[in-house]
């Protein structure tokens, strides 16, 4: 697949195009198909990858690696895998396929434990990839699920079960991030649950005070559990926990901080004091690596510093997740002071759609698989940028072309702007078509 990646961003470019014909004959009303039909066919594109080897991504070697560890009682922040003898010659060829073998695995104890699950199913890379399209299903039925909450139709469901990227990313990679991804969606749905739960909570307790108190409270509780394994998963959903926090009502932040903070202790204890190891790779990865960014190039070209354009970039997010929050802060006191809050999860993935374009362009390193938590946002707030954002970082592969024939690694400048174009011109388009409407 290396040596056919201008096929499949030409196929995936395809196959975006048909989602966005989707979106919009969808929104007139003309599509309607049932969840079966969209599980079904999730089912059978994933099943098209999920033998194949791993070809543009080598980190489900590195899960591997880590799970077997784990499942032979050794802690894997304990040690960089090339400090390690392997005992087996399966170890030992496996060993020549983990990269960045001189680090210690970045990944967190969450991610830890699901890697010793699918290392558990035969230790192979074929078993690891089984669960995680396996728990990348399971999303696919939590977005139906919440889309039937939110009185969304469900053909929306199709815009992340068929998009190309879960597909190839989890099923034909095997990337961790969908696991991360399902925990987040578990903790959306345990929201909605709360939400409707708390329509009218008055007549509730005057009818049966106890149970309606302590099942809400359960509720807050799991919410908090889900949310703290997802962001020990992958660090990326922690930027959506001041929406998940705002999202619930007074009464309920207590227990959701409770239950996130002993889910966090619960993961991490385990694994100390070695832990603080992943730290050091951590500050590798965060001063050191970048990829595929054009604002990043970009910067970097005009101050002649790194430092300083991750500074400008990092001060540029959090800009723009401040001022989102603000907003959806603002939105959420007044719908509840007129008693309209019970809709506010929509609002809330409205402004985590945002945040996640957001990321993506202002990321010093932006790997394709950074992407899928924007598409699983689509269903509830596709939009022209972010479906063609979720195509264009497909672009960024073109790398893997020298690197497979030559071995070297070159990247250039035209890529990174060619994947920002297409977003920022498909927004531009977006407004002027509105304009011309009005």
């Amino acid at each position: 697949m290396r040596l056919a990646v201008p096929t499949l961003i030409g196929v995936t470019a395809g196959v975006i195009g048909l989602l966005a014909v989707l979106l919009h004959t969808g929104e007139k009303g003309a599509v309607n198909w049932s969840p079966v039909t969209i599980m079904v066919i999730a089912v059978f594109l994933r099943s098209l990858f999920l033998c194949r080897h791993p070809e543009l991504s080598d980190d489900i070697y590195r899960y591997l690696w880590d799970g077997i560890r784990s499942l032979t009682c050794h802690n894997p922040y304990s040690l960089a895998p090339i400090e390690v003898k392997p005992q087996t010659e399966a170890l030992a060829l496996l060993l020549e396929s983990v990269n960045h073998a001189h680090l210690v695995t970045i990944y967190p104890p969450a991610a830890q434990a699901i890697f010793m699950a699918g290392s558990a199913l035969g230790g192979s890379v074929l078993g690891l990839k089984v669960l995680l399209v396996a728990m990348d299903l399971v999303t696919c039925a939590i977005i139906l699920r919440l889309l039937s909450r939110l009185q969304l139709p469900s053909w929306r469901a199709a815009l992340y079960a068929w998009h190309p990227l879960p597909i190839i990313e989890i099923a034909g990679s095997g990337h961790i991030d969908g696991a991360g991804i399902l925990l987040f969606f578990l903790t959306l749905l345990t929201a909605k649950s709360v939400i409707e739960l708390s329509k009218d909570p008055m007549d509730s307790r005057r009818e049966s005070p106890t149970p309606v108190i302590s099942s809400t409270a359960f509720y807050f509780l799991f919410a908090g559990l889900t949310f703290a394994c997802a962001g020990l998963v992958k660090l990326f959903p922690l930027i959506f926990l001041p929406g998940c926090f705002i999202l619930f009502p007074p009464r309920g932040k207590g227990p959701f901080v409770i239950g996130w903070l002993t889910g966090t202790v619960l993961l991490t204890v385990p694994f100390l004091p070695d832990l603080k190891n992943a730290l050091v790779t951590l500050a590798v990865y965060v001063h050191h690596w970048e990829f595929g960014n054009f604002a990043y190039r970009t910067l970097h070209g005009l101050t002649s510093s790194g430092n300083i354009a991750r500074w400008i970039l990092a001060f540029a997010f959090l800009f723009t997740v401040t001022f989102s929050y603000v907003r959806l802060f603002l939105k959420q006191r007044r719908s509840r002071r007129r008693s309209i809050g019970q809709e506010s999860l929509l609002p809330a993935l409205h402004v985590f759609y945002g945040i996640a374009i957001a990321y993506l362009l202002l990321t010093p390193t932006l790997h394709p698989w950074y992407a899928l938590y924007l598409v699983c946002l689509l269903p509830f707030s596709a939009g022209p940028a972010g479906l063609t954002l979720s195509w264009s970082v497909f672009l960024a592969y073109r790398v893997l072309m020298p690197y497979a024939v030559l071995g070297e690694w070159v990247e250039n400048d035209t890529t990174p702007f060619m994947i920002w174009l297409a977003p920022v011109a498909a927004f531009l388009l977006a407004i002027q078509n509105r304009t011309s409407r009005s």
